[in-house]
């Protein structure tokens, strides 16, 4: 080998010993040494699911303030559900020892509480008669999540205004929930198995009770 090309090969020789490895366009070094980044993502916490029971005596309102707290929520982007305990329970004959149905209650409310929850809701707001403090566990347990109850106070004789209005063409079930209403009011004070009150003026708006209602449980709308 003549010593030109001698010179050339170790000059080749030479480049290839220093040559600059450049980056990648994606910040790894090239060739098949790359090692990937190292760069953690951050994970948002997803909150946990929370129920809420509102209780009162019949005509207080419940099922309305329920789907006013809906709207709230639903403002707010908060997967939520609504259920009407009342509509669980409504089957015909009661037996003797359950006249509420409170047995198929709690079972229509563990399936629908379930389906709710796998659905995405992040909220559940329940609406219905907590008679007994002992049996809250069983709601608390067959919602599925842990359980605040709200119960709405009103003067009797709004609720038998309301009452009139909504049972006026019926004689019958005008008299009994008229009997019910304070019946129950009696029992409720008894009980005081409620975790917050909110009390409910005549004609006042189901959005301003539900805001009252979120502000008392906690549940935080973004509203001020």
């Amino acid at each position: 080998m003549s010593l030109t090309a001698a010179a050339c090969q170790s000059t080749r020789r030479a480049v290839r010993a220093h040559r600059v490895v450049r980056p990648a366009r994606d910040g790894r070094a090239g060739g098949r040494g790359r090692r990937a980044s190292t760069v953690t993502p951050v994970r948002t916490p997803t909150p946990s699911p929370a129920a809420l029971l509102i209780t009162g005596t019949v005509g207080s309102g419940k099922t309305t303030t329920a789907e006013a707290v809906a709207a709230l929520l639903r403002e707010e982007a908060i997967p939520h559900a609504v259920v009407d305990l009342d509509a669980l329970g409504d089957a015909w004959p009661s037996p003797p020892d359950d006249p509420f149905h409170e047995h198929l209650v709690l079972a229509n409310l563990h399936a629908v509480a379930r389906n709710h929850l796998a659905a995405g809701a992040l909220r559940l707001v329940l609406a219905g008669v907590l008679e007994d403090p002992a049996h809250r566990p069983l709601y608390e347990r067959a919602a599925g999540a842990p359980l605040t109850v709200c119960r709405l106070r009103v003067d009797l004789s709004h609720v038998h205004d309301r009452l009139r209005r909504r049972h006026g063409g019926d004689r019958d079930a005008l008299d009994w929930h008229l009997h019910r209403s304070g019946e129950l009011d009696a029992v409720l004070d008894a009980a005081g198995g409620g975790d917050v009150e909110v009390a409910v003026a005549a004609g006042q708006a189901p959005s301003e009770v539900a805001l009252a209602v979120v502000r008392a449980v906690g549940w935080d709308t973004g509203r001020a």
